[in-house]
Formats: C-alpha cells, structure tokens, sequence
C-alpha cells in the first residue's frame, strides 16, 4: 500500500488545498462547526458553494457562525442542527431528520483532557463517549445518506494524542485503571483513527472511504483544561492551516477511493515505532485492522 504524499505541507492553508475544487450541489455535515477549527472548516466548505450543516450543541453560536459566513462567503446554503454527541437522544434524531444523500461527514468535535473523570449517562468515560462513541453512532445512522451519495468521503479527527495511548480495550471507561486525562483523551484519538480504518474496510463497496486526520496544534478552547496551547511557537498552525488537512481528506482528487490512512500536515504519516518528542506519526496500534475490528465489535456492543 503506496504511502499518500501531496504537494502540499504544513504551512498550506484550506484555500491552498482546494485549489480548483467545486462542492456545488454536494452536502456536507461538521460536528463542532461553531468553535475551534469547526468555524474555518465550515467556511472552507461554504467558500466551495457546499451546502454545510453544522451540527453543534449550542445552536445559537451555531446560527452566529453561519450566519457570518454567509456575508463572508455568499453562501446561504448553510444550516444549524442540535447534537450533542454525549447525548445519544439528539444524535437518534438529528440522523432521524437526515434526508436525502451526504457526500462528507466531518467528525470534527471534541473534548480534550478533562481533568476528572466524567461519565455520560450511559456510564461511558466521556472523551471517549464524545470523541468516538458519539461519532460512531452518527455515522452508523447516517450510513445510508452516505451509501446514496455514491463516493461519500468520512474525516475523522485525530491528533497526535493518540501516541499517548492505545485503546484500553479490558477497561475502556476506567472502572478499574486509575483515571488519566491523557490517556483518556489518546486512546479516544486511538478509537478515531480505528474508526476510519473500520469504516473503509466496512463500507467501501458502498462508496464509503474514511480517513483519520491530524490537524497539528492550533490554540482554540480544545485546550481550555490543560492552561492553553504548550507547542513551540515554530509548531503551531492558524486555523486555517490546521483545518486544511480535513479538507484535503475531504475533496482531495488524490485522495480519490483511498481509505483507512492517517495524515498529517497534509500527507500520510509515517508508522513510528516509539513516541518521540516532536509528537509526530502514527502509532501501529492505530492502524491495525485487528484492533479496528475489536473497536467495531466493542462499539456496537456498547450501543446495544
């Protein structure tokens, strides 16, 4: 399998990424896309002439930011959706209320670090719950959207974090391990990459192709629990050059029918054997088939 490289890196910006590119007449749904990378995320789509849903727990910051990029853009065709991916109700009904095809979902929401341990009303650790289980169910709902579309692209969102940890698989919620909010956090980051590999090898007959993303280190309220940003300054990203790998993911012509990988800084990262300092890679256990498999089966148990 032929390692994925573009001619692009860390310093290209969504506008360098999607160079050339038309999404009229395609829909597209961001988790998170009133906060964080989620706002240039959506814009980056809108600015394509994308029809956009942001789906966000707070619909009235939602509504801001679509409506602001709308004035900037042009574009009208964005719309505001209740989810809350800790809250399986509001998931059940935003896919419930989905009609017709999706061309891109971007599981792009998320929760880093919490400090104590905090479970959702299931019982499950929440970045866990949010990061993966959430987006899980999501997709799986909107399986069928995403089959119609024909050649429908899924970006999940990981992070370098994912070095920090596998997915406990013996003790997924913490009921006996000691909590830790990093390894909480990298092995949901773990899950959201398996996901990706799941979701390829499930659903490419359908169409359906999925690949994990790094979007490096941007300061956003995704820090708000660990004091703030800590990356060197030379390492850090705006938002716009954070967000354009999901883009890339997204739209990429060279990305066409291709699944199952990692990126990062707009290429597929190299497999390292040991995390090293610069936090950079992609661990094997995140991209083994086995333990995407596992995680499959694990989901589906935990979601009944």
């Amino acid at each position: 399998m032929d390692r994925i490289t573009t001619p692009f890196g860390f310093t290209s910006t969504t506008t360098d990424v999607t160079a050339g590119v038309d999404l009229t007449g395609r829909r597209v749904v961001v988790t998170g896309g009133a906060s964080g990378i989620g706002i240039e995320t959506v814009r980056a789509f809108a600015a394509l002439g994308a029809e956009v849903t942001l789906a966000v727990r707070d619909t009235g910051a939602g509504q801001d930011v679509a409506d602001a990029i709308t004035r900037t853009t042009g574009n009208d065709r964005l719309a505001v959706a209740h989810l809350d991916l800790a809250d399986r109700g509001t998931i059940h009904d935003f896919t419930a209320s989905w009609a017709g095809p999706l061309d891109v979902l971007v599981n792009n929401a998320g929760v880093m670090a919490l400090p104590e341990l905090r479970r959702t009303a299931d019982g499950w650790e929440m970045q866990l719950a949010t990061n993966h289980l959430g987006h899980f169910e999501l997709a799986l709902g909107l399986h069928a959207a995403l089959a119609a579309a024909g050649a429908a692209r899924v970006v999940s969102v990981s992070s370098s974090g994912h070095l920090f940890s596998p997915v406990l698989f013996d003790d997924p919620h913490f009921d006996f391990t000691p909590y830790d909010p990093v390894v909480a956090y990298g092995q949901s980051k773990t899950a959201s990459t398996l996901f990706a590999v799941g979701a390829t090898r499930r659903w490419a007959a359908d169409g359906i192709t999925a690949n994990a993303v790094m979007p490096g280190a941007i300061a956003t309220n995704l820090q708000r629990h660990t004091g703030g940003l800590r990356t060197p300054v030379e390492r850090r990203k705006t938002p716009e050059q954070g967000a354009s790998t999901t883009l890339l993911a997204a739209t990429s012509p060279l990305l066409e029918g291709v699944g199952g990988r990692y990126l990062e800084d707009n290429n597929e990262a190299a497999v390292v054997t040991r995390r090293g300092p610069d936090l950079t890679g992609v661990a094997p256990y995140a991209l083994d088939a086995g333990n995407a498999d596992r995680l499959w089966e694990l989901s589906l148990a935990l979601l009944g």
